[in-house]
């Protein structure tokens, strides 16, 4: 078994993007790799990447205790569909809920929508990959909402956010709904890659 025979959520924008581009190219490449992606955000010279890892770890302080950070969930119907979820909440062993985690500058934290706007159509079309890669997390977890979750990023000084404590005007937390339209396009796409891990797996 090829190990590295799996689409991830980091991936959905790319499997639902042109066939023919680049990145759609790249991720069938690395789907039949026997290269297994190892990141370590936390060493990245990407501020973005290094400081929302950072920031991970102070927001996980403040969620009960039965919320585990990047759960791995695997799809039943489409098994080459695996989601790292950034905080899963569990209960009795099974997930029920989760939360993903996502960094913005102060100036973007100030233009998110209200909760009380239709924000899901704002999401929808200003966060596009953020809510396709919800919409396969929640497909692979079997759930019908989780929350995306916006922090407010105040300074790029890696020391300061190792220590930062997060208060609650500091993020947002918006649920979104299962979207069986976006699901099915998710679904017919994965189809492809489940039919070329089934052929090397036979």
């Amino acid at each position: 078994m090829i190990e590295s025979m799996y689409i991830g959520s980091s991936d959905t924008s790319t499997l639902l993007s042109d066939k023919n581009s680049y990145g759609f190219k790249k991720l069938l490449q690395r789907f039949v790799s026997d290269e297994k992606p190892y990141y370590n955000a936390k060493a990245s010279p990407i501020d973005a990447l290094r400081i929302g890892a950072i920031l991970e770890d102070c927001y996980h302080k403040i969620l009960p205790d039965n919320y585990f950070s990047q759960y791995k969930v695997i799809s039943d119907e489409i098994n080459v569909f695996r989601a790292s979820l950034d905080f899963a909440k569990l209960e009795k062993g099974k997930v029920v809920d989760f939360d993903e985690l996502k960094t913005c500058s102060f100036g973007d934290f100030l233009k998110l929508p209200k909760l009380d706007e239709n924000y899901i159509d704002i999401i929808k079309k200003k966060y596009k990959n953020y809510y396709n890669q919800i919409q396969e997390q929640l497909f692979c977890s079997g759930l019908d909402s989780a929350n995306l979750v916006f922090l407010s990023v105040h300074s790029y000084d890696d020391n300061e956010n190792y220590h930062r404590e997060i208060k609650e005007n500091e993020y947002v937390k918006f649920r979104i709904f299962r979207d069986e339209k976006v699901i099915e396009a998710i679904k017919e796409r994965g189809k492809f890659f489940q039919q070329i891990k089934d052929f090397f797996n036979r």
